[in-house]
């Protein structure tokens, strides 16, 4: 992924004024360094655990005046998932759970995307986790467009997809003496994306 640095001579202060843009068009580049992919379950059927991914890449298409026309592309290194706790790290890197050494990525590649309100947009397309490829469609809203003090075209969206692991193949669980599952089957999977336009 290419590295945006300021001009000589560019504000470095990210609170500097920006202002919104009309029309996005074009292809970007996702931000890592300030894009979040988050994960949370609930565990023992009292709390949720939540952590992230730290490690993808993505890209995307945007056409402001044609919405059908824009794609989104999205790879994700399943040993990067990062709870805070090393041995539950481990167990989800394992077998068990992702089985990170047979299944390295994640991917998502859209499929159709559809305008359904001024700021939010029905991505479809087709999520594959551990070799199993099904289609979710997931709602994102644009939160904003700014031309930033380096001269970079930023756009920023937020989404969430709740899906049920055991469709992936995400089936490890244990039983309560007190009733329910260790983990629950339903996962939410959250997106804070700022992406910058490379063309």
């Amino acid at each position: 992924m290419a590295k945006h640095r300021a001009p000589e001579g560019a504000a470095t202060d990210f609170d500097a004024a920006t202002s919104a843009l009309a029309d996005v068009t074009g292809k970007y580049s996702v931000d890592v360094a300030h894009t979040r992919i988050g994960v949370r379950a609930r565990h023992a059927m009292v709390t949720t655990v939540r952590g992230s991914f730290t490690e993808f890449a993505g890209t995307a298409y945007l056409n402001a005046a044609d919405p059908a026309a824009s794609s989104v592309e999205l790879r994700i290194a399943t040993a990067s998932v990062d709870t805070g706790v090393p041995d539950r790290d481990a167990h989800l890197r394992s077998a068990d759970f992702l089985d990170v050494e047979r299944f390295p990525e994640i991917t998502f590649r859209s499929t159709d995307v559809e305008q359904v309100d001024v700021e939010v947009y029905q991505v479809t397309g087709d999520l594959t986790i551990k070799g199993v490829t099904r289609p979710v469609s997931i709602d994102f809203t644009l939160t904003g467009s700014a031309l930033d003090p380096f001269g970079n075209l930023r756009v920023g969206f937020e989404g969430a997809l709740a899906i049920k692991r055991s469709e992936w193949d995400l089936t490890w669980n244990t039983v309560l003496d007190t009733g329910g599952v260790l983990v629950s089957d339903r996962v939410q999977v959250e997106f804070d994306v700022s992406a910058i336009k490379v063309s």
